[in-house]
């Protein structure tokens, strides 16, 4: 399926797939044969809610070639307001289920962000767990503007069919939509904290608390001083619960 057909619902103006997990991941297997840029972007309330505040953000959102619904809040603001996605689509099972298809398929991968210890310990990971993977390339998060192109450069050299992303909120997705083009990889991923995950650097959630969608809690649990962050979860419900016949316009 091309991901300009892919059904969808608007919240607050963000275009949300409204396809399952196993839907996702044929789109993007066939995004990557597409050899076409492709931003996949992992929605959560925190992204939407930023959108509505800065135009920027939101322009980058609206052009994103494909918007999964990862957060918990995002699925249940979907079914609140009558449009409900099929399910939630975690980023880093998309991620861990693309790497596997990309070993089964010869693709390359590229993973970018974290600390060079933590994105080089994801590394040995995935090597362990798919031995088979072709990496393209390792490379840390901590660079700045003066540096991207040499950056894009690397990518570019490497050639991989899929990049993964894991920067700071703030850096990711606008990082992702402004040079996309420049880098040419079929599917470019924005990941977060899963490079932390996957280096055994934080823990995932246990399935109890994904079955109960409070995932979000237990990395509260894990790193506290993100609590300002997650305190605009409860403003974000309290917005879809005030405007619900306007959720779905814009």
């Amino acid at each position: 399926m091309n991901s300009a057909n892919v059904p969808k619902v608007n919240i607050f103006g963000v275009p949300i797939s409204k396809l399952g997990f196993r839907e996702t991941i044929q789109v993007l297997a066939d995004a990557v044969e597409s050899r076409k840029p492709h931003q996949v972007i992992t929605a959560n309330p925190i992204m939407v809610m930023a959108a509505l505040q800065d135009p920027g953000y939101m322009q980058l959102m609206k052009q994103a070639e494909f918007i999964v619904p990862d957060g918990a809040g995002v699925v249940w603001a979907a079914g609140y307001v009558g449009n409900p996605v099929a399910e939630r689509v975690p980023g880093i099972e998309i991620m861990q289920e693309m790497v596997k298809l990309a070993e089964e398929r010869s693709w390359k991968v590229f993973l970018l962000g974290a600390s060079r210890e933590v994105v080089e310990a994801a590394a040995a990971e995935l090597k362990k767990q798919h031995p088979r993977l072709q990496l393209a390339g390792v490379r840390d998060g901590y660079f700045g503007a003066d540096q991207d192109h040499q950056v894009i450069e690397e990518i570019r050299a490497a050639n991989p069919d899929m990049l993964f992303v894991g920067r700071s909120a703030d850096k990711q997705e606008p990082w992702i939509a402004r040079y996309k083009e420049e880098l040419g990889v079929p599917v470019v991923m924005g990941v977060g904290g899963s490079f932390d995950v996957l280096s055994g650097k934080l823990k995932r959630a246990p399935k109890l608390f994904r079955q109960l969608r409070m995932e979000w809690f237990y990395r509260l649990l894990q790193e506290p001083y993100r609590y300002k962050r997650m305190l605009i979860l409860p403003r974000f419900a309290m917005k879809v619960i005030r405007e619900k016949e306007n959720v779905q316009k814009g």
